[in-house]
């Protein structure tokens, strides 16, 4: 079994890794790929919004979908369209095409992100110690790494098609024979037992995930992209625009970013082992929130690029530990839950850049950041939902207590 359980767990981390150079080859040649389709400025908006619209509903189909078949099978099939959808974005030629395969993609992401954070849920559980920032830093790794190949295909002028089709053609196969692996599990029966009598919360049906006691959980989810977003689309025009930096300067934060979130993933689990995962949110906002807040008073970019990275350490900790906190709260429909959570990391990428955007335009791009800052503040007051709840007993299994399960209702 523990043989299964490590194969289990090098596969899924395989699929998060994939992910993030799928992603990040996506998102970061879309100039590129405007280029290609001579897609307006006006137009633009549209395509990318409707990437995470679409992934939303991908998100709410996989939470029908995984109470027929297997979350591994969701993901086994989903993470094959996602990379043949990011090559056909760049095979195309004509705006429908690019539509076609945006919306493939847009809903084949939604159905592997909520996939594989429920076998991520899962198989933490079985291990029964926190593994999950573990997949997300292989995510943060694959960001890097299609960062840097989309760098490498811009740098040599490479045509889309000629940059992914080596990407695709090394992933595509390793991905499907790593999904021999993936393990599917729940919860022991008496978890969702002891989950029914403490908080009403019934079984695998889903139909007792309430929205009252995820709501916290969902909340700090949407804060979270709205941070990750604020840096991703805003942290190199603020640099250049209102730092006064260079433009090849201005291209760093984001890179320096995704590593910090690699860095602080990689050692994050070792901190909730030993601290709790209450504790860790809670530096996490207090972190992310100051890197804010330096950003915004910073008097050049050495100091502007010092404080998105201390939000890189801050916010990289608060997103895996969401979508465990789904799991314990609810571990007889985990599934579920994760599923609807997952919604809201879309919710917050679709708020934060245009919110940022607007405020920026109408007050100062100064004066927008303390957005982000104050919003990531608010999570401290919902840190307590993600209190551990299970408590170890004799027969090794972890089971939910029911004073936890009730502050949790509270959103306290």
């Amino acid at each position: 079994m523990t043989d299964v359980l490590r194969r289990g767990r090098a596969s899924l981390a395989f699929s998060f890794f994939a992910q993030g150079v799928a992603f990040a080859l996506l998102v970061t040649r879309i100039p590129a790929i405007q280029d290609r389709y001579d897609v307006s400025d006006g137009l633009l908006p549209a395509f990318l919004a409707a990437v995470p619209i679409l992934a939303g509903v991908g998100s709410v189909c996989t939470e029908h979908l995984v109470k027929r078949v297997p979350p591994s099978h969701v993901l086994r099939w989903s993470q094959p369209v996602v990379l043949l959808a990011l090559l056909g974005v760049g095979a195309g030629d004509g705006l429908w095409q690019l539509g076609l395969a945006l919306a493939a993609f847009g809903l084949a992401v939604g159905a592997l992100d909520a996939s594989m954070n429920m076998l991520g849920v899962s198989l933490q559980h079985t291990y029964g110690r926190s593994i999950m920032l573990g997949f997300h830093a292989a995510y943060s790794l694959g960001g890097i790494v299609g960062a840097s190949l989309a760098w490498a295909g811009a740098h040599w002028d490479l045509a889309l098609a000629v940059s992914y089709l080596p990407v695709v053609l090394v992933l595509l196969p390793a991905a499907l024979v790593g999904s021999r692996w993936y393990v599917d599990g729940s919860g022991p029966k008496e978890d969702a037992q002891a989950s029914d009598v403490a908080g009403g919360v019934s079984g695998a049906g889903g139909a007792g995930v309430g929205f009252k006691l995820l709501l916290p959980l969902c909340l700090v989810m949407a804060i979270a992209y709205i941070g990750d977003s604020t840096v991703s689309n805003w942290s190199a025009k603020y640099l250049q625009d209102v730092l006064g930096s260079s433009e090849q300067l201005a291209t760093v934060p984001y890179n320096v970013y995704m590593v910090t979130t690699l860095l602080g993933r990689a050692v994050g689990d070792f901190g909730v082992r030993r601290f709790g995962a209450v504790a860790v949110v809670r530096v996490g906002a207090v972190v992310a929130a100051a890197g804010f807040g330096v950003v915004a008073v910073a008097p050049g970019a050495w100091v502007g690029m010092l404080g998105f990275t201390l939000v890189g350490f801050g916010l990289c900790v608060i997103v895996p530990q969401t979508f465990a906190a789904a799991g314990r709260l609810f571990p007889g429909a985990a599934d579920v839950a994760v599923a609807r959570l997952n919604i809201f990391n879309y919710v917050g990428f679709l708020i934060g850049s245009p919110l940022v955007g607007a405020l920026g335009d109408a007050w100062s791009y100064r004066g927008a950041m303390l957005v982000p800052m104050a919003l990531v503040l608010v999570t401290l007051f919902y840190a307590q939902s993600f209190a551990s709840g299970p408590s170890r007993y004799g027969d090794g299994h972890e089971r939910p207590r029911t004073a936890d399960v009730g502050r949790g209702s509270n959103g306290l």
